[in-house]
């Protein structure tokens, strides 16, 4: 399976592109927590509340194990919530486990004991 990936080095970067109706909308959207410029929770905010956007997938990151920053993504719309592993080997298969995921279903019935994405 081919993905494209395009990274972003601040919040207002990704807002400004995704913002732009020339360029075609991701599948998946995976925001740090602690972005530059803008952080994660503004872009999540912003991305709910417009429209066009509002139903594309949104996977947050995060070194935070906080329980506020975990209910804030929750309720703010984001479909799960990584905790940014220490081995990059874990980080690869967590990206690999939320890529397989047919999200269509999972929103349908998300629920916040499924929102926490753990490395199995």
């Amino acid at each position: 399976m081919k993905h494209q990936i395009i990274e972003f080095t601040d919040g207002e970067k990704l807002t400004k592109h995704l913002a732009d109706k020339a360029n075609p909308l991701p599948d998946i959207i995976f925001l740090d927590l602690n972005m530059p410029r803008k952080s994660g929770m503004e872009c999540l905010r912003e991305i709910r509340e417009d429209e066009r956007l509002k139903d594309i997938t949104i996977a947050i990151y995060s070194t935070s194990s906080s329980d506020d920053d975990i209910e804030n993504t929750f309720v703010a719309g984001a479909n799960v919530y990584i905790k940014k592993p220490n081995n990059f080997d874990y980080l690869v298969k967590i990206l690999n486990d939320i890529m397989l995921v047919n999200w269509q279903y999972i929103t349908d019935g998300l629920n916040k004991d499924s929102f926490i994405m753990n490395v199995t």
